[in-house]
């Protein structure tokens, strides 16, 4: 998130962030948004007494920012069915990994686990699927002998955030189309 907000106030960055939305009220991400002048919103799911409620309420709050692409950076939960309605094809992610490769939450730990020599960063549009989405975007990375999950974390991060401002930036100005799994970014 802190990438796409300092991106933001670049004069040759085409986008804007119009908001900044979690699902905690405790993370750094509202008051790093707060003091780049971004709109703040959290829809914690304690608040709701399904998943379906609180999926709705997050639909609800982020359509009223009505923003033109929905950037899920560092929000760790499965989005459901009516977010995914509400901005079909337009809820890019990014991935501590090359997908399909360790998909989740450790993806990064997997990697290590399985031995690879090489990993990376994805950058993929939103499905219903945990990191199965289209692939927009990937960078690799080598795996050196003496890297421990942290070390590799904090090297995938950096290429992350780059590849991630690049990917958007690419949507706002140029978008993209599918064929089956293919995505073709002009």
């Amino acid at each position: 998130m802190q990438a796409l907000l300092n991106a933001a106030t670049r004069a040759d960055w085409p986008g804007e962030v119009s908001a900044v939305v979690t699902d905690r009220p405790d993370v750094g991400a509202l008051s790093r948004a707060r003091e780049a002048g971004v709109a703040v919103a959290t829809v914690a799911p304690t608040d709701y007494a399904s998943r379906e409620e609180w999926d709705a309420a997050l639909r609800d709050t982020v359509a009223a920012f009505a923003p033109d692409w929905v950037v899920s950076a560092g929000f760790m939960r499965l989005l459901g069915a009516s977010f995914l309605q509400e901005f079909p094809g337009r809820i890019v992610n990014t991935h501590p990994a090359l997908l399909p490769s360790f998909p989740g939450a450790h993806g990064v730990k997997d990697a290590l686990a399985y031995g690879v020599k090489v990993t990376g960063c994805t950058v993929h549009l939103v499905d219903e699927g945990m990191d199965t989405g289209p692939i927009l975007a990937q960078d690799a990375i080598a795996v050196s002998d003496s890297d421990s999950e942290q070390t590799l974390h904090d090297r995938i991060k950096l290429k992350e955030r780059e590849l991630l401002v690049s990917v958007v930036a690419t949507l706002i100005q140029q978008g993209y189309t599918v064929e089956g799994r293919k995505v073709r970014m002009p």
